[in-house]
């Protein structure tokens, strides 16, 4: 049976070798043949640089404690890896290193990587493990000359290991400080007092059958006014965490460094303790809940016509789910429900209805992506789904923009500050990349380099329907900026609107917390509001917490990933439908159906050839085949290897796909020909280096 080459393994079979071998001789051991001898060269080359092994004379590998043969300056002591910071300059070296033990067979051990930042192990030395397993997750430190194990994270096999690797690795305070938590002792809901009192009216809370917490509650009527006919009245309360929560306090400060709230399918790191975030900042039904309440009033147009922010005291009339709700609304009610239907779910709906009209009417971007729920008993993976959305989802997100859109411009009509949620214009040269991209897939946008958010919605609804969509619509967002946070407001592109701050989550986004404290000194309503220290920090506190969104994304996204890997283990050398989400000089990346999970093909297991790279068209095309492959193209793949650890997986083109003769050599293409490409028109006519006449057409932007 075929051996599996790793580093442990290179150790053990050199070290059966009197500590010396070559190249040649491994791969022979190991079976190793073709292109995969560059993955072997690869390796090698990594445990050289990390001091595992030598290189002795004749180009042999040497074990460093072999006879002493090689130049001393090639003895080396594992030193701490150096990494690059987005610019490219060297950071300080690393001290800290989160992964899974290994020991070796003869002493020693080394620690395999669990980041996708991280490429190589380090070695730690014998009598430096403390109690560490095999598999286990451990922590590791840097001192003096080596590494040494410092904590056990997880035994292999715990439940809730696959997110911790994710918490540790992307540093996500996951413990409470005892002095946050001893803040929380003896804290109640506060009397009625100032508050306008909402305990009558039945707002209700709508959410998720998973959902830990509930900072939301909504209710709608038809307005009685005369003069705005087909109006509706709204009311969003959200649970008042700025009375609980106040600036400067450990609790505070706990929650502006942990910055928001982070979502793994096992467990939620909150960003406030328990007794805050799944008790008295959560509206729970028939529980007395302290509340902000935007109070707003829509036309027929879906359109704010006034709105009023208030502190109050509420009670909440029931805990809904989006399934519950849609199928109340389907005809299906249950005893929860039914009711509730008349009094309260049919009016809410129809508020919902008028302001989807206002949606439509200013274009928001409505981007259909596909949500993964990845369903876990017992610790392991049962099934990976695609989350539904209904109208109920769609209910409650048109009510909390509404809501967000109340405050920033009552804030603004005050001329406070505040932190505003952004979203800029796309990049002009980005759009050109993409527009280019959609008119190969058969799309016609009718519109130049700066489309408004209506033409993109326009764009696709036009591919609605077509294959393609669920890619179109992940290169759209891809082409457009990241949203952020800030108190200098550019409005929000994606929605369309001109005046946006995030008002509706203080118990999981500080964003909202910042908001809710800017409402409270705007409108005069306690003395917990903003300080004036808070008010001179917007854009570093906006900075701030936008950069710790960004670490929360991805460790959601490296968790999913990560069990989707362990779902599909058993399933090495099984095929899937695919198609291209991703195309780079190094391979191609495809989406699987249909669990959702991400592969990479690497270049070198394509049919052979010489592949050209365009990266703005989305494409590798073979310079002697002419087999091109493009984002959206479907593709049938065998799964090849899964790495767990990571959530990356290995993908090949199942054989005989395409009309090309597979397996052949590239040709050879002399150095004059490849040079002379770039002087070349795409009909292979000399390309004008000279700029065109006045009249003629435009040279192109350097």
């Amino acid at each position: 049976m075929k051996e599996k080459i790793t580093p442990e393994g290179v150790l053990a079979f050199l070290r059966s070798r009197n500590g010396r071998a070559s190249k040649a001789d491994i791969a022979r051991h190991f079976k190793i043949s073709g292109n995969d001898r560059i993955g072997m060269k690869q390796m090698l080359k990594e445990m050289l640089r990390k001091g595992l092994v030598h290189q002795g004379s004749f180009r042999q590998v040497v074990l460093p404690d072999a006879p002493k043969r090689e130049p001393k300056r090639e003895r080396k002591t594992e030193t701490r890896p150096a990494r690059k910071d987005k610019r490219g300059a060297d950071e300080a070296p690393r001290t800290h290193f989160v992964g899974l033990y290994q020991p070796m067979s003869k002493g020693g051990s080394m620690v395999q990587p669990v980041s996708r930042q991280d490429k190589n192990p380090i070695l730690i030395p014998e009598g430096s493990e403390m109690d560490a397993r095999e598999d286990d997750l451990v922590s590791a430190t840097f001192k003096g000359r080596a590494w040494s194990i410092t904590e056990v994270l997880a035994r292999k096999g715990d439940a809730g290991m696959v997110s911790l690797m994710a918490i540790k690795t992307m540093d996500i305070p996951d413990e409470f400080p005892q002095d946050a938590l001893k803040e929380c002792d003896g804290i109640t809901v506060p009397d009625l007092g100032k508050r306008e009192d909402f305990r009558h009216v039945p707002l209700v809370t709508i959410d998720g059958e998973d959902s830990r917490d509930f900072d939301d509650a909504v209710y709608a009527e038809p307005d009685k006014d005369p003069s705005n006919p087909g109006g509706w009245k709204i009311l969003v309360a959200i649970a008042d965490v700025a009375h609980y929560v106040r600036p400067g306090s450990a609790l505070d400060e706990e929650a502006y460094k942990r910055g928001n709230s982070v979502y793994f399918p096992d467990r939620v790191v909150p960003m406030l303790p328990e007794a805050l975030s799944n008790d008295l900042c959560s509206l729970r039904p028939l529980e007395e809940r302290a509340c902000m309440v935007a109070k707003m009033t829509i036309n027929a147009q879906g359109e704010l016509v006034g709105q009023r922010v208030v502190r109050g005291l509420m009670k909440s009339a029931a805990r809904l789910t989006y399934n519950q709700v849609q199928a109340a609304l389907d005809g299906h009610p249950d005893n929860t429900t039914k009711p509730l239907l008349d009094k309260v779910i049919k009016p809410l709906f129809g508020a919902y209805k008028t302001l989807e009209m206002a949606r439509e009417a200013r274009g928001a971007v409505d981007l259909d992506l596909p949500e993964r729920k990845v369903l876990i008993k017992n610790g392991e993976v049962q099934d990976i789904l695609q989350r539904a959305r209904y109208d109920s989802h769609k209910l409650i997100e048109e009510l909390m923009i509404l809501a967000n859109v109340a405050v920033a411009v009552e804030l603004e009509d005050r001329d406070h500050d505040t932190l505003y949620r952004i979203h800029a214009k796309p990049d002009n040269e980005r759009w050109a990349a993409t527009r280019d991209f959609l008119v190969e897939l058969g799309l016609r946008p009718k519109y130049g380099l700066s489309p408004s958010p209506k033409d993109l919605q326009a764009l696709l609804e036009a591919a609605e329907g077509r294959d393609e969509a669920p890619l179109i619509n992940d290169v759209v967002l891809r082409t457009m900026s990241q949203a952020a946070y800030s108190p200098n407001n550019v409005g929000h592109f994606g929605l369309a609107l001109e005046r946006y701050a995030h008002f509706t989550s203080p118990i999981r986004r500080y964003a909202d917390l910042v908001v809710h404290r800017a409402l409270i000194r705007a409108l005069k309503l306690g003395d917990d509001g903003l300080t004036d220290h808070e008010r001179e920090r917007l854009d570093i506190i906006g900075q701030h917490i936008s950069d710790r969104e960004r670490v929360a994304q991805s460790a959601e996204r490296e968790t999913i990933d990560r069990y989707i890997a362990l779902f599909l283990k058993d399933k090495v050398g099984a095929t899937f439908p695919a198609r291209i989400s991703g195309v780079t000089h190094f391979g191609i990346f495809v989406t699987v159906e249909p669990t959702g999970a991400d592969g990479l093909i690497p270049v070198r297991t394509l049919p052979q050839d010489y592949y050209i790279h365009d990266e703005k068209r989305h494409s590798l095309t073979g310079r002697r085949t002419g087999l091109k492959f493009t984002l959206a193209m479907p593709l049938t793949v065998r799964l090849v290897e899964v790495d767990s650890n990571t959530g990356r997986l290995l993908m090949e083109l199942l054989p005989g796909q395409f009309n090309v003769a597979e397996g052949h050599s590239p040709r050879r293409f002399k150095r004059r020909e490849r040079d002379s490409r770039d002087r070349k028109g795409r009909d292979g006519s000399p390309r004008s280096r000279s700029r065109p006449s006045k009249g003629g057409k435009k040279a192109p932007r350097r």
